[in-house]
């Protein structure tokens, strides 16, 4: 009998050290998240991770808040009203700057798909990004990475940020209607706002930022868009929830990668397609390059990203921020592993 229990006692002390990552205990199974425009292609992984089931899959129980804009997102994970954000990368810098220790656990953009495009009437006074200087130009929300955007354009070509006006037009069809309403000059935007526009022949393109030549002309190279970020003491007191939060979301860009336009059209809400289906479809064929292959957001994203916000935030300037602190790579690194 006592042979018996030491065995028991061997055996059970074995599966405890072989039992996977997903058999430990969820510190916080039941989560909410913040994104400032769900249905924009920007935020694709996050809606293929709920509508596919992978949060479900990893024991997650995740309710998602949808604002305006990415700068609201933040607000509130700096109020404590939310757990997790899906937002801009650049927001983990800025906080940094701010002394607040915020963290990126994923890459699920590596180039912005962010479009500046001035309405068609305005094409033949703006003909360089210095000509955006008086105009409105529409953002999904001031504070936003398409308010960054501008910024950094204007800025780079002898412009101050506060030089043009920034209106708060959201995503989806509050942005499309504020450019055929004519309430701004232009807009700073993604897919499939951007397409839709484009296809209605209401706007004319000064900067794109969908693929790879594009980035190369902007910023010399990557720059990485949407992450996945949280306070660094939620990771640190709920590393497994962490874990799987990432893991749903790796997941998501691995079925993107092999996903055809057609998959991803049938597995999005149909009110993504702002009423044409065939547009969406263009739509992601447009912004697909900008997708993460990998969740890890190289070196040299970062500091694309720090030398873009360093040109029109002083703050930001004045903290040589640690890139390092910015990206805890450990989840991701584990999530690849795991596949």
């Amino acid at each position: 009998m006592k042979f018996f229990k030491l065995v028991m006692g061997a055996l059970a002390l074995c599966w405890t050290f072989a039992a996977p990552a997903n058999a430990q205990a969820i510190e916080k199974p039941t989560l909410t998240l913040g994104v400032g425009g769900k249905s924009l292609l920007y935020y694709l992984p996050l809606t293929l991770a709920e509508r596919l089931g992978y949060f479900k899959e990893q024991g997650l129980n995740v309710t998602i808040n949808d604002f305006a804009g990415g700068a609201q997102s933040l607000q509130a994970l700096v109020g404590g009203s939310i757990d997790v954000v899906a937002g801009a990368y650049e927001h983990t810098i800025r906080m940094q700057a701010k002394g607040q220790d915020i963290k990126a656990v994923i890459e699920l953009g590596r180039f912005p798909g962010i479009v500046l495009a001035v309405k068609k009437d305005k094409a033949a006074q703006v003909k360089s990004f210095a000509d955006l200087k008086g105009l409105k130009i529409g953002v999904t929300a001031p504070g936003s990475s398409t308010n960054f955007f501008v910024m950094y354009l204007m800025v780079k070509n002898g412009l101050k940020p506060d030089d043009a006006s920034y209106i708060r037009i959201g995503a989806g069809p509050t942005a499309v209607a504020a450019v055929k309403r004519g309430e701004i000059d232009a807009i700073s935007n993604l897919d499939p706002v951007i397409t839709k526009l484009q296809q209605d022949g209401d706007i004319v393109i000064l900067a794109d930022s969908r693929t790879e030549e594009g980035n190369m002309k902007l910023f010399g190279g990557n720059n990485p868009a949407a992450v996945v970020y949280l306070k660094s003491d939620f990771i640190e007191k709920n590393p497994v929830t962490t874990q799987r939060i990432t893991n749903a979301f790796y997941k998501a860009l691995k079925w993107l990668e092999k996903a055809s336009p057609d998959d991803v059209a049938k597995t999005v809400p149909e009110d993504y397609y702002i009423g044409d289906r065939a547009l969406y479809i263009n739509a992601f064929k447009a912004s697909s390059p900008m997708y993460s292959k990998t969740g890890l957001i190289p070196d040299k994203g970062m500091q694309n990203a720090n030398d873009m916000l360093v040109l029109f935030d002083k703050e930001v300037a004045d903290a040589k921020v640690d890139l390092k602190k910015t990206f805890d790579d450990r989840f991701v690194k584990k999530a690849a592993a795991g596949m």
